[in-house]
C-alpha cells in the first residue's frame, strides 16, 4: 500500500513535477492532462508553461506528449557589443532575452518503483541582445529537442528525480538531480537536497546547489519550492536562487 500511494508524484512527472499522493488508481487512470508552471528567479530569471497530455491516462505505459513555452532573462558580459572589450577592458554587461518553445512526443513506462520517459520533437527560440551594438532582431531558429524524465523510489520513504534536456536551437543542455525523503508533518511531501547544471552555444555555464521540497497540495494545485546557491560563469561570482513549481492535474 506505501507504493501505490506514492505513485501519483511519480506518473505525474512533467519536467520537475508530480502529482498530489491522495489520488487513488482509479483517479490516476482517468488523469489524462497535467498543467503546469514554474518560476526560476535569481540573478538570471527563467519562467515557463505548459502541458502533458496521455491519451491513454497519466498512470499508464503508453504515448505522452508535452507542450512548453518559456521566456527567459540573464545578465552578461557584453564581449562583441562594445569596443572596450577589443582592447582587453571588462567590458560592460548587458541582458539577455530569450523565448524557448517545445512540442516533444514520446513514451513513458510506470513500474511499481517508478516511471520513465523519452520524448523527442521540435523546438524553436528567439533571442535579443540588449546591447548598443545589437542592430537588427535576429531570426528565430528552429531545432531539435530531446528530454529524458526518471522518478524512482528506491526505497519505501525516498524519492530520486532526473531530468535531463538538450537541444539544438539554442545548442543548449539542462540537467538536473534530486533526492528526498518523505516528510509526513509536511502532508507527505519529499525534501532533500537537488543540483542542476546548464549550458549553452554562447559560452554560459550555471551551476546550482540547493534544498527543494516537493510535492505538497493546497486542494488540487500542488507545488514544488527549492533554493540554494547558484554560481553563473559570466557573472563569475556566487548567488542565492529560488524555484517555485506548480502544476493541476485534469
Amino acid at each position: 500500500m506505501p507504493l501505490l500511494r506514492a505513485r501519483p508524484a511519480l506518473l505525474y512527472a512533467a519536467v520537475s513535477l508530480a502529482c498530489p499522493e491522495g489520488a487513488l488508481a482509479d483517479e490516476r487512470e482517468e488523469v489524462r492532462t497535467v498543467l503546469f508552471g514554474s518560476l526560476d528567479a535569481g540573478r538570471s530569471t527563467f519562467v515557463s508553461a505548459g502541458a502533458k497530455v496521455a491519451p491513454g491516462g497519466i498512470g499508464r505505459d503508453g504515448f505522452v506528449t508535452l507542450a512548453t513555452l518559456g521566456y527567459g532573462l540573464r545578465p552578461e558580459r557584453d564581449w562583441w557589443g562594445d569596443p572596450r572589450g577589443k582592447a582587453g577592458l571588462t567590458p560592460p554587461r548587458t541582458l539577455r532575452h530569450t523565448v524557448q518553445a517545445g512540442a516533444v512526443a514520446g513514451w513513458q513506462w510506470v513500474r511499481d518503483w517508478g516511471v520513465a520517459a523519452l520524448f523527442a520533437g521540435p523546438e524553436i527560440a528567439f533571442e535579443v541582445l540588449d546591447s548598443p551594438g545589437t542592430r537588427k532582431l535576429p531570426t528565430p531558429r528552429i531545432g531539435a529537442r530531446v528530454q529524458g524524465e526518471l522518478w524512482a523510489r528506491p526505497t519505501e520513504t525516498t524519492l530520486l528525480t532526473t531530468t535531463l534536456i538538450a537541444g539544438t536551437a539554442r545548442w543548449s543542455a539542462w540537467g538536473r538531480v534530486s533526492w528526498g525523503i518523505r516528510v509526513p508533518e509536511w502532508s507527505a511531501a519529499y525534501l532533500g537536497p537537488e543540483a542542476a547544471l546548464y549550458a549553452d552555444r554562447t559560452g554560459y555555464r550555471k551551476w546550482s546547489l540547493g534544498l527543494h521540497a516537493t510535492d505538497f497540495a493546497i486542494a488540487r494545485l500542488s507545488f514544488r519550492v527549492s533554493a540554494g546557491w547558484v554560481y553563473e560563469e559570466q557573472i563569475r561570482r556566487p548567488g542565492a536562487y529560488g524555484t517555485l513549481t506548480a502544476w493541476l492535474p485534469l
